[in-house]
């Protein structure tokens, strides 16, 4: 499939875009978001990212390049992995950039993201609490909030989830409740 099956971009995507540009890389590591169920077994598996249904669907505008880095679950998200994720980042010719990750791991992520200083980029990290193949997934809302934050806040790295952005030091996932909130 070819990105132009994905999303045609606007007129100006980045109109309003800090990074002024007119094509947003979406980088995928597999999480929740991309997780398929196996009827025989009751198990969560991987099979291919889920990303251009959910643009299709989502009737995207925007301009973007998807790429798979890996299709792990975020509990197995090692520091290999997050050198490889940081690697992609510091590669990409984009400056606005949108990670999908599981969200166990996904603030450490976030902080070897900040850590590494890849410069003038602007990089959101999301996630799912529930696999988009189940249908009631929130994937798809926070993958739109996350391409519409990655056009509008300033170089630097955040969480975004539930319609909210954070930035990468002042966040945490309650286990609890399972939403992310403000680091107090």
């Amino acid at each position: 499939m070819s990105r132009d099956d994905v999303c045609r971009p606007a007129t100006d995507p980045c109109s309003g875009c800090q990074n002024r540009d007119l094509m947003i890389r979406i980088l995928v590591t597999g999480g929740t978001f991309d997780k398929e169920y196996d009827e025989l077994t009751g198990r969560l598996f991987f099979q291919e990212t889920h990303l251009p249904e959910m643009l299709r669907r989502g009737r995207c505008r925007l301009d973007v390049q998807i790429e798979t880095v890996m299709m792990i679950d975020s509990l197995d998200m090692d520091q290999g992995g997050r050198d490889e994720i940081v690697r992609r980042c510091r590669a990409a010719s984009e400056s606005c950039i949108v990670i999908t990750h599981g969200t166990d791991t996904m603030v450490e992520t976030a902080k070897a993201l900040a850590e590494a200083d890849l410069g003038a980029k602007t990089l959101v990290l999301t996630g799912a609490m529930v696999p988009y193949a189940f249908g009631s997934s929130d994937g798809l809302f926070n993958l739109g909030s996350a391409l519409s934050f990655v056009q509008v806040l300033p170089p630097g790295v955040y969480v975004a989830m539930n319609g909210q952005h954070f930035a990468w030091n002042a966040v945490r996932k309650n286990g609890a409740t399972g939403v992310f909130e403000p680091v107090v």
